[in-house]
């Protein structure tokens, strides 16, 4: 039993940290994106700020602003994140973003908003992997392919 085990845990850990990254990267980056479309695509009837000023209230913002940031960041983060490109500060930014979307809008949505950080916080931990913009440009420099290698 022990040795079947160890064959399965082997085969887990040739599991290329490269593709973690993508996935994560491009999934995630999806997820932000259509929601930022969905925004966008309700600016202008006004649908949008209506759902800032009911749905999405922040303690903190105006409705107006909070649609602006907030519209904005989920077109922009995505954008980078998925092409690789400042990648772990896309995460952060998405990630603030999550944890305001946990604690202000949907608190009890712990369940989407666990599965995005933890997504996130692999990205900014290990970085964005070999397939990407950042590993092009900077190469070792940020860490990407040697971190995300132990990923």
């Amino acid at each position: 039993m022990r040795s079947f085990y160890a064959r399965v845990v082997d085969w887990f850990e040739r599991i290329p940290a490269d593709l973690i990254a993508i996935l994560a990267r491009i999934c995630l980056g999806t997820v932000f994106l259509r929601s930022g479309l969905l925004k966008l695509e309700g600016w202008e009837s006004g649908t949008t700020l209506s759902l800032f000023e009911t749905e999405y209230p922040l303690p903190f913002l105006s409705p107006n602003a909070a649609m602006h940031l907030a519209t904005g960041a989920e077109l922009f983060f995505p954008l980078l994140l998925s092409a690789g490109f400042l990648t772990r500060f896309a995460a952060l930014a998405l990630l603030i973003m999550t944890l305001v979307i946990q604690i202000f809008v949907y608190p009890n949505a712990f369940d989407t908003h666990g599965t995005w950080a933890v997504c996130l916080l692999v990205l900014m931990k290990y970085g964005p992997g070999h397939l990407s913009l950042d590993y092009l440009l900077f190469g070792d420099r940020l860490g990407s392919s040697h971190t995300a290698s132990r990923a």
